[in-house]
């Protein structure tokens, strides 16, 4: 069972999206998220850097697994939906509004992103107490990691999105509570 099953409320309006496209998600981790939309009757196509993350996932479902950075190029020219749970931010500020245009143009007119970013909030990891590399961007246990703001949040997403839900939550998916924002962002151009 997914102790953490945000993606879950939003699985009527991915349905809709998504088309004849796959889900393409980012940053697949072990693979919750990802059983949950294969559950749910959708193609799934998930990259994650961490091969054994993607052998932890390739035996929990039966999705298309690509393990690959972000930044490199996606495994779909297209899709109708883009899955980033806690993936965008590890990358300087410029590197993640380039990440966040590749998202966009990646969507079908009208797909939909629904990401979620880590928080200013979040200080059980990392929000405070580590080496400032930025604004909001840390050295935390030797990676770069970042944290948003709503203003961030609002930035990253300034051009050729509508944002459909904003919201900053507290999830128990970890040992210790998370602060994040989910992000529900629909391509407008």
């Amino acid at each position: 069972m997914n102790s953490d099953p945000w993606i879950g409320r939003w699985l009527p309006l991915v349905k809709e999206r998504a088309g004849r496209e796959p889900i393409l998600e980012l940053g697949c981790g072990a693979g919750e998220d990802t059983a949950t939309l294969v559950d749910a009757g959708l193609r799934v196509v998930a990259i994650d850097l961490s091969s054994d993350s993607i052998e932890i996932a390739r035996k929990r479902t039966t999705a298309e697994f690509h393990c690959r950075d972000l930044r490199e190029p996606f495994p779909v020219a297209t899709a109708g939906v883009i899955v980033a749970s806690l993936s965008l931010h590890y990358f300087p500020w410029g590197e993640t509004l380039a990440l966040a245009e590749r998202l966009r143009s990646t969507l079908q007119p009208g797909g939909l992103l629904l990401c979620r970013l880590n928080s200013t909030n979040d200080h059980h990891f990392g929000a405070s107490g580590h080496p400032r590399l930025a604004e909001n961007y840390y050295n935390v246990d030797g990676h770069p990691k970042r944290f948003f703001d709503r203003r961030a949040v609002d930035d990253l997403f300034a051009n050729g999105w509508h944002l459909h839900s904003v919201q900053e939550f507290v999830i128990h998916r970890y040992a210790e509570p998370k602060a994040v924002w989910e992000v529900i962002a629909e391509r407008s151009s």
